[in-house]
């Protein structure tokens, strides 16, 4: 007998799930799919469809009219925050004629961190929810559809289901069973395991440096971190994509999955860095100072993360996109992927050779990278 057909329908934003519901098809490891973090980012504002991300889940209910899967889709009038790049795609679009916005993006907005996307109480289901999407982008006649940071584990679904593969390459610290700094230093080559005690030692001088989590986490803090926040993404972005709103509410409802990391000179915070909490990793996800201080960044982001992880029993620290300059401080080259739907057949055979070119690059340089890190050879 043929399958049942399966219905998927479209949401009104993650808040219109009840939490219950949501977080039952997950399984509650990476904090970043849980139904609070994604409704935070909808009730501060800081996700809309004026600011170009309308948060549109797509979800397959079973015979109890309960979620049985979920993908987190957003209708995008634009390709910023999502740190896969494909504005050379839709510009070449838009020159033969056609219209790339709106797109459907399947992600966690502005968060380059890699996770499930296919949120499902049933295995099963997962086929039935790629259909979805592919049927919500076809009938809407969307441009694309695309799914941004795939968890590993469900990356051969959309391979099998024919989706187009695109590779890109972050920075992960491994934790190899260390039970301290030091020991994770012994594992280095001299002059590297010297250099970072010099930095280390450089960083810190003069200063406090503060782990904050719980009920730890105060207003104040979340006042300096802002501070700290809108500093860095006026730099990067031209302007921050999360609202003041969005923190007050992480400390309210995520607290316990929070890590704050300041500096602090005279009790002053003059610097701080952002961490969530997984259940096996460290998620590295904003930085910022008011006073320039050399080595601070590496300190704060990338060697006091590393002290955190090994203090929790973590088995990797996530330190956020690119930066190449974090092979130095033990981050090694991983590859991260994302899954691409063109519905036209011409404008997804020229993607497709693009992709296959791109791929060869990713690995080539990730091949080079992976002899540039500081770590003991045949040790």
């Amino acid at each position: 007998m043929p399958a049942s057909p399966v219905t998927a329908r479209i949401a009104n934003g993650v808040a219109s799930i009840l939490p219950g519901d949501w977080d039952a098809c997950t399984d509650g490891r990476n904090p970043f799919v849980s139904h609070a973090f994604l409704s935070i980012l909808e009730r501060s504002g800081s996700v809309s469809a004026r600011a170009g991300w309308q948060s549109l889940p797509i979800v397959i209910d079973d015979a109890d009219g309960r979620p049985a899967a979920i993908a987190p889709a957003y209708a995008k009038s634009h390709s910023q925050g999502e740190y896969v790049f494909d504005h050379a795609w839709a510009d070449a679009w838009e020159q033969a004629g056609g219209q790339y916005y709106p797109k459907l993006q399947v992600a966690v907005p502005f968060t380059p961190v890699p996770g499930p996307r296919l949120l499902l109480r049933d295995g099963a289901t997962a086929p039935a929810l790629i259909a979805g999407i592919e049927a919500v982008a076809e009938q809407n006649r969307l441009s694309s559809a695309h799914v941004t940071f795939l968890d590993d584990h469900q990356l051969s679904l959309f391979e099998q289901a024919g989706w187009l593969i695109r590779a890109g390459t972050q920075f992960h610290w491994a934790n190899e069973g260390y039970a301290a700094f030091d020991e994770f230093l012994g594992a280095l080559a001299s002059r590297k395991r010297k250099a970072i005690r010099k930095e280390r030692a450089a960083a810190v001088e003069g200063l406090t440096i503060r782990h904050l989590t719980g009920n730890a986490i105060t207003e104040a803090h979340w006042d300096a971190f802002w501070a700290f926040y809108q500093d860095t993404g006026s730099r990067k972005w031209g302007r921050p994509y999360l609202s003041r709103l969005f923190f007050s509410l992480l400390g309210q409802e995520m607290a316990e999955q929070v890590l704050l990391i300041f500096a602090e000179r005279d009790g002053v915070p003059i610097a701080g860095a952002l961490n969530l909490i997984g259940a096996d990793a460290l998620y590295g996800r904003y930085w910022g100072c008011t006073e320039e201080v050399p080595f601070l960044h590496f300190e704060l982001c990338y060697y006091q993360a590393i002290d955190a992880a090994i203090e929790r029993g973590l088995k990797r620290v996530e330190a956020g996109a690119q930066g190449e300059h974090k092979l130095a401080r033990g981050y090694a080259p991983v590859t991260t992927w994302s899954a691409h739907y063109l519905p036209d057949p011409g404008f997804r055979r020229a993607v497709a050779d693009y992709l296959e070119r791109e791929r060869e690059a990713v690995a080539q340089e990730q091949e080079y990278l992976g002899e540039l890190t500081p770590f003991r050879r045949g040790g």
